[in-house]
């Protein structure tokens, strides 16, 4: 692999949209687990505790709040569990797993302009031994959102996997690939989790070989190119970099933020666009990304991509520029960039992306159970198909 390019001085980048102005401070979540046994209020509940805790704040710090509209924990809720008073900013983010750094960019903007000075970001929920989102919409109520299900539904389109493989299927297709392509995705991931004790998938690895056996879900799609579902919780914190420099650990800057939905989007069955190979929406958020931090692909250390799919994650690379349509597969397997070093979804924990967000300060901060050396940009993306967002965290200084 070629070195990579030195990075400019910090004068010569456009200052971003937030301008660095606030910093993730705190990290906390539940264990990992396919059946919790407690409500999704008490996984909400423990995960923002633990990260206060991480933080060194108390819940008398924290005045905002933000989750998921797919939460089932009100916010005024998760605050009398916790023992948080008094909330100044309090939001949700739609589009399921597209909210994730969404709920981190929201809190940065309410920092960054005086809104709140502590935000806690959380997610909690039982996706294995409750509600399991892999299961599709059979059930759906009736809605203008829901429209553009009438249209794949009579045809057997019913689960996320199968408005996956649609597009998978053209992607191999234009681009001349067989489904193994996708193995390494997978094996990347599971390598990775191997080695992190947090990981559902502790100890164990696999092979392109065992990829390439894993059973059919739909076709081009084996099992071993889905995510786990997961019992548990992540919570992230918010504050200034001011403030979090008298904190606990070093802060991790959140150099930019992005949100993005494409021409003619749905929710993971956009089948009516000019071309299925790609993401317009995470295009959109990669365009922002870049523009707002001044950064290059070659300038990034670590990339935590969203991988409920695997196909997802070579299309995200192409999207943000690591390498031409079509090559993402050569790019993984050649270890061309460090991806989803906790494990990603596939390996430790389908949280939303939220547990993708954790990693990558963790990366900043230097504490990975797979640290990358000098790791000082870490690019986290939140969930494909979908509207969605993404972050570049980056060192303080």
């Amino acid at each position: 692999m070629s070195a990579r390019p030195t990075k400019p001085p910090k004068s010569a980048r456009r200052p971003g949209t937030l301008g660095g102005a606030a910093a993730v401070v705190g990290i906390g979540a539940t264990a990992f687990t396919k059946d919790s046994g407690r409500s999704e209020l008490r996984l909400a509940a423990e995960a923002v505790r633990a990260a206060l805790d991480d933080a060194g704040l108390t819940p008398a710090d924290v005045d905002g709040l933000v989750t998921f509209t797919m939460d089932t924990s009100p916010e005024i809720t998760v605050a009398q569990a916790c023992g948080i008073g008094e909330l100044s900013f309090f939001s949700r983010v739609h589009y399921g797993g597209g909210a994730a750094c969404a709920t981190v960019q929201q809190a940065a903007l309410a920092v960054a302009t005086g809104v709140a000075e502590v935000v806690v970001c959380y997610r909690a929920f039982n996706e294995r031994s409750g509600r399991r989102f892999g299961a599709g919409v059979q059930h759906r109520e009736p809605s203008a959102e829901g429209t553009a299900l009438g249209w794949v539904l009579p045809f057997g389109l019913l689960t996320p996997a199968s408005w996956v493989a649609m597009a998978a299927q053209r992607y191999l297709h234009v681009y001349g690939l067989t489904p193994e392509v996708f193995g390494h995705v997978a094996v990347t991931d599971r390598r990775y989790a191997a080695t992190n004790p947090a990981a559902y998938f502790h100890g164990q690895p696999i092979t392109l070989a065992e990829h390439a056996a894993s059973r059919w879900i739909v076709e081009p799609l084996r099992l071993l190119d889905c995510c786990q579902e997961t019992d548990g919780g992540q919570a992230v914190v918010v504050t200034s970099v001011e403030r979090a420099r008298g904190l606990r650990h070093p802060p991790a800057v959140i150099t930019a933020a992005a949100q993005g939905a494409g021409r003619g989007q749905e929710q993971m069955t956009s089948f009516y666009r000019d071309e299925l190979t790609g993401l317009p929406e995470m295009a959109v958020v990669a365009r922002r990304l870049w523009r707002d931090s001044g950064l290059t692909p070659a300038e990034i250390d670590v990339g935590i991509l969203y991988d409920h799919f695997t196909p997802c994650v070579l299309m995200q690379l192409e999207e943000f520029g690591f390498c031409g349509r079509g090559e993402a597969a050569g790019f993984v397997a050649e270890d061309a960039l460090p991806l989803n070093t906790h494990g990603g979804q596939l390996g430790e924990a389908y949280l939303h992306g939220m547990n993708g967000i954790a990693e990558g300060v963790r990366q900043i901060r230097g504490t990975s159970v797979n640290q990358v050396r000098q790791a000082s940009h870490v690019l986290v993306t939140a969930g494909a198909g979908v509207p969605t967002s993404g972050l570049l965290l980056g060192a303080d200084g």
